[in-house]
């Protein structure tokens, strides 16, 4: 019987610690949070008005603004984004209390100060750390070495300095890492991943690669000048030397040139052997048959010079048909997918046809090489309109700017609700809408981001370990790597404001030479300071159309909100956009018609997959 009893007092203690830490875990991290708002300065009350602790039901902190929960009913965190918010001081903390979060964006604040040099005990099992577009300034800590499940790492735009530590090179789970504007010097740690050159620009003092080599400090001596002056006779010999053979071997240098740089963009179809028998697959009747031969006739064999755009997927050619019409060649790069696998997602894209989308007209696989086939846009793309060389001269007028909106969201809205299957474009920007004869809107490259992708699955989304064009990229891919609608919208919301503001998406002109933001960014400044309507394009403004282009405005800052849950669907943006534009009785090609499950909310992540 005591032994009974004894089993029972350490069943019922065990229950109890149990229950103690299942506390203290869900105090912890309520302090973590508490501790946070203590330690920042939150000047627009983002956290003040959302962050109430006022209440002892489980699973109330999940509802704060900026928080995620592992269960919407357990008050664990697991990420914190904070991007955005205005928010001010030194490095938060309390950090060290939220012993299960994994996600941390602080990003586009006005932080300042070092970063802790023990930041791996204060945020142990982080994968995702954004510190990027604030004013973090001294070292980056050796210490963030030992965040060991570290796969993204983005330290952009502060004001850091010293070198990059060379530990940083042993975060074997590492995929993102940008250091870029910031005052870094010395050499660029070794990753086991490819860190494009980019990540590393405005860094006067880096070397190394992707960089230009580090080259070692120079060596004096009596000896090194000894031998430089008995150089130095030799040298001015050489010259005279090299002079005659210059002026007699630059006419061969010249044409040798010339004939090199002819070959760079065109030699891959040049070495496909047999292309006379290669034959394009047409899915339009309309189109005669084409093979090889005929592509690289009609774009003077793939020449540079017939090049009307380079996008992340592939070089787009222009090409010229014997009757004096006109297509589109695309030739993708690094695609991974077998023919077979290929020919499949042709298959599908190539049935896909809407008003607002450029159709697919063929393909043609030649060896390794695959091309795409697209109808013609005589005027180019929605970037080059609004920011190009001849913008100034053609500006484009306010209705004009309406009806390409809502063209565009037309086009989307039935890629995200009709389409069978749903497609997410997953790398919208103002450069993949073209504009055809009268300047109706076409969105191409959609179900482009799956088939350069060689894992066939949702969560794989992003095409060659990019998110997407600068600027245009929602703030939570970086944090879930996944793709999503609200996603796609965030993106198509930059569009819009490119459209009311007449401003790049990374590149504000109408901003104090001190902004270095975003557009996005730029707007929520103004909208928080209550000017947004400073944001709209002057050359629009006094015509008439002042309260539909704040309406407009107000629809695009909907989109690019923070929150995704928050963000309209893309059938909601188009009625908004409608409802603006109803006056000019823009004709409406096809209805929006959405399924009954899609209504309430947003359809799951599994549906939303291309081809």
């Amino acid at each position: 019987m005591e032994s009974i009893g004894a089993f029972v007092f350490l069943l019922q203690a065990l229950i109890w610690l149990s229950l103690s830490n299942i506390s203290y875990c869900t105090l912890s991290d309520i302090n973590c949070l508490k501790t946070l708002k203590a330690s920042v300065k939150d000047p627009f009350n983002y956290l003040s008005s959302s962050w109430n602790f006022n209440n002892n039901t489980e699973g109330f902190i999940c509802r704060f603004n900026g928080v995620d929960c592992w269960h919407p009913n357990e008050n664990r965190v697991l990420n914190v984004h904070l991007s955005n918010m205005g928010l001010q001081g030194q490095f938060p903390l309390g950090l060290e209390n939220c012993t299960s979060m994994t996600g941390l964006d602080l990003s586009s604040n006005n932080f300042s100060g070092p970063i802790p040099s023990d930041i791996s005990k204060k945020i142990p099992f982080i994968t995702s750390l954004d510190l990027s577009y604030n004013r973090f300034s001294g070292e980056i800590p050796v210490n963030l070495a030992n965040c060991s499940y570290l796969n993204s790492l983005n330290l952009q735009h502060n004001q850091l300095t010293g070198q990059i530590p060379g530990q940083l090179g042993q975060l074997n789970r590492l995929t993102t890492f940008s250091v870029s504007d910031n005052f870094l010097s010395g050499p660029i740690p070794g990753f086991n991943v490819s860190i494009p050159a980019s990540s590393y620009a405005n860094n006067p003092g880096l070397c190394g690669k992707p960089l230009d080599d580090c080259t070692g400090p120079s060596k004096k001596s009596h000896s090194g000048v000894i031998v430089g002056s008995a150089v130095g006779g030799v040298v001015v010999v050489l010259i005279i030397v090299a002079i005659v053979v210059y002026l007699c071997l630059r006419k061969v240098t010249i044409k040798k040139k010339k004939k090199d740089e002819d070959l760079e963009g065109n030699k891959w179809a040049k070495n496909i052997k047999g292309g006379k028998s290669i034959k394009v697959s047409m899915f339009e009747k309309s189109v005669s048959k084409m093979r090889f031969s005929d592509l690289m006739k009609a774009t003077n064999n793939f020449s540079k010079d017939n090049i009307i755009g380079v996008g992340r997927t592939g070089s787009i050619y222009k090409a010229a048909l014997p009757d004096g019409s006109f297509l589109t060649v695309k030739r993708l790069q690094d695609t991974q997918h077998s023919e077979k696998q290929f020919v499949s997602e042709m298959s599908t894209l190539g049935s896909v046809r809407h008003n607002n989308l450029v159709p697919l007209l063929g393909y043609c696989v030649a060896k390794k090489e695959r091309l795409l086939v697209y109808k013609y846009m005589p005027n180019g793309n929605l970037y080059d309109r609004l920011h190009g060389v001849e913008a100034d001269h053609n500006k484009m007028d306010w209705p004009l700017r309406l009806r390409i909106g809502i063209g565009a969201a037309r086009g989307l809205a039935w890629l995200h609700h009709n389409c069978n299957p749903r497609i997410l474009h997953r790398n919208i920007s103002s450069k993949c809408i073209l504009l055809d004869q009268d300047y109706e809107p076409k969105i191409s490259d959609f179900g482009l981001a799956r088939l350069m992708n060689p894992v066939d699955t949702h969560l794989s989304t992003f095409v060659n370990g990019e998110f997407g064009d600068l600027g245009y990229v929602a703030p939570e891919y970086a944090r879930t790597l996944v793709a999503t609608t609200k996603g796609d919208i965030y993106s198509f919301g930059t569009v819009l404001l490119e459209l009311v503001t007449g401003q790049r998406s990374t590149q504000v002109s109408s901003a104090p030479e001190s902004f270095n933001g975003s557009l996005v960014e730029w707007i929520t400044y103004l909208s928080n300071a209550s000017l947004l309507q400073d944001a709209i394009d002057r050359s629009l403004m006094g015509k008439g159309y002042d309260g539909e282009l704040l309406q407009f405005l107000k629809v695009a800052c909907a989109c690019v909100l923070s929150a995704a849950k928050e963000r309209p669907s893309m059938f909601e943006v188009l009625q908004l956009l409608r409802a603006i534009g109803e006056k000019y009785h823009f004709t409406a090609y096809e209805e929006i018609i959405l399924p009954s499950e899609t209504i309430e909310g947003d359809y799951p992540d599994e549906l939303i997959v291309a081809g």
